[in-house]
C-alpha cells in the first residue's frame, strides 16, 4: 500500500513528536511548509504556549517578497524567528522539522535561524 505524501508527513511527524519536547529552559522550535507559505514558532510544551511566531503571511513581509514558497524567503522567516526569539531570551531550542524532510525550505530556515544566534 503506497502512501500518499500527506501521509507520509504526518507520521514522520507523529515520529519526530515522540521524541522531541520543548521545555522552558529550551523550547521548540517547530515548522510548518504549506506550498505557498511556511511557518515558524517557538513553543514551550510544559506551559502550552507560543512564545514568538513568524510567517511569510505577515504584511511587512508580504510586501518586501514575491512568493513565500522559496528558499529565500524561508531563511528570512528563519533570521526573523531567530530576532524575535532572541528579544525574548530564548538562545537554545529543540528543531521540529513538522515531518518534513530536512531539505530545501526547511534547512534554509534552520540554517538562517542558525546564523542569526539560536543554537539547535
Amino acid at each position: 500500500m503506497k502512501l500518499t505524501r500527506k501521509e507520509s508527513v504526518r507520521r514522520r511527524h507523529q515520529r519526530v513528536r515522540r521524541k522531541v519536547e520543548g521545555t522552558t529552559e529550551r523550547p521548540r522550535l517547530s515548522v510548518f511548509r504549506s506550498n505557498q507559505h511556511i511557518y515558524a514558532q517557538v513553543i514551550d510544551d510544559t506551559q502550552q504556549q507560543t512564545l514568538a511566531a513568524a510567517s511569510t503571511l505577515e504584511k511587512d513581509f508580504k510586501s518586501e517578497s514575491t512568493s513565500g514558497a522559496t528558499c529565500d524567503a524561508s531563511a528570512e522567516i528563519g533570521r526573523l524567528i531567530a530576532e524575535r526569539a532572541l528579544a525574548k531570551g530564548i538562545s537554545q531550542v529543540v528543531f521540529d522539522r513538522g515531518g518534513n524532510l530536512y531539505h530545501g525550505r526547511v534547512q534554509s530556515l534552520a540554517e538562517a535561524a542558525r546564523e542569526a544566534g539560536l543554537d539547535f
